[in-house]
């Protein structure tokens, strides 16, 4: 696998992280937790260097099986986790206070099984606390040897030269995939300019665009998709036309659908160090070869030209959660 630093920060990753979130939550029932330590550990074994996590994932069920997964590869992997909820729990609205922020620090090294957090994102940017004091406790944790690097998800450009004005932010991670570009428009330039890598999550579209789910799908009643306007029975229908083109684009490249959308991704800047999620092996080998895929400038040029010419139907989050994203 090879590697890819995060814009100007010296932080290496693997060119493919292994996004644990769907490992015990989001997307279903959670995985069997062998078959889930299984499936971390082969993908250390593949070449992955790169686990995301957060404690909102169960919540802190998922740092809990990452601790243990990567214990005995602890100095070969970067491991990133967020904090930025109240109690780690999603439903109860954020909170980046820096005692907060503080606790949750602790509280992640010890479910992680470490003495310092490689890279430590705002899960989302909380209204009610300056973001230059968010930035500030960060790098306080820095100095005091806890953490290694500061993350943002999902903000906004203003917010980020705030951040990055107080201490420097290593990477922004946001959703971005050939049907959610809207990062292209302001995201991409600005990190750019200020040093900044972008790991971008769902990059397979919450798993649309590997060609497993269709109309017909029906999803696990705690799954995240249900409430997701783009999965609705009609849009799901209406999008299809993206997977059958990317079908199309993978079968001449002799590689699946997936593969040609990660290895997109891969192609859009060296800067880029996406992660996608799965709970099955196959899939994990499936994605990880999409980093030996590698598409010419005439190939990049026909996937944006036939994809542009197909509307996305549906939003990407309902309404509430959807204000909670780009501030």
């Amino acid at each position: 696998m090879q590697k890819r630093q995060l814009g100007n920060s010296g932080l290496e990753v693997s060119a493919l992280g292994l996004g644990c979130m769907g490992l015990s939550f989001g997307y279903g029932p959670a995985a069997n937790k062998e078959d889930a330590i299984q499936l971390i550990r082969t993908a250390v074994e593949l070449g992955v260097t790169f686990f995301d996590t957060a404690e909102a994932y169960g919540p802190y069920e998922n740092e809990e099986l990452l601790g243990e997964a990567l214990a005995p590869f602890r100095n070969q992997v970067v491991i990133a986790t967020k904090f930025g909820f109240k109690e780690g729990k999603t439903a109860l609205g954020m909170d980046s206070r820096p005692e907060n922020i503080r606790a949750v620090a602790e509280a992640a090294l010890k479910r992680l099984k470490t003495d310092v957090i490689d890279l430590l994102y705002q899960h989302r940017v909380d209204p009610n606390v300056p973001i230059e004091d968010v930035a500030g406790t960060v790098k306080e944790l820095i100095a005091e040897g806890k953490v290694k690097h500061f993350g943002l998800s999902e903000a906004g450009v203003e917010t980020i030269r705030k951040a990055h004005r107080v201490h420097p932010v290593a990477a922004l991670q946001s959703e971005y995939s050939l049907w959610w570009r809207e990062p292209e428009n302001e995201l991409l330039p600005t990190l750019h300019e200020l040093g900044i890598g972008f790991v971008p999550f769902s990059p397979l579209g919450k798993g649309f665009l590997t060609g497993a789910i269709n109309a017909d799908t029906n999803f696990d009643p705690t799954d995240f998709r249900n409430v997701v306007p783009r999965f609705s029975e009609e849009n799901r229908k209406a999008n299809q036309q993206l997977v059958d083109l990317l079908a199309e684009i993978a079968k001449q490249k002799a590689a699946t659908p997936a593969q040609i959308a990660l290895a997109w991704l891969l192609a859009q800047k060296t800067w880029i160090a996406p992660i996608p999620g799965t709970t099955k092996l196959h899939r994990l080998k499936e994605n990880l070869g999409a980093a030996n895929i590698e598409l010419s400038t005439a190939d990049i040029s026909e996937i944006d030209t036939a994809f542009s010419a197909i509307p996305v139907q549906g939003d990407r989050y309902p309404s509430h959660l959807q204000q909670r994203v780009g501030k």
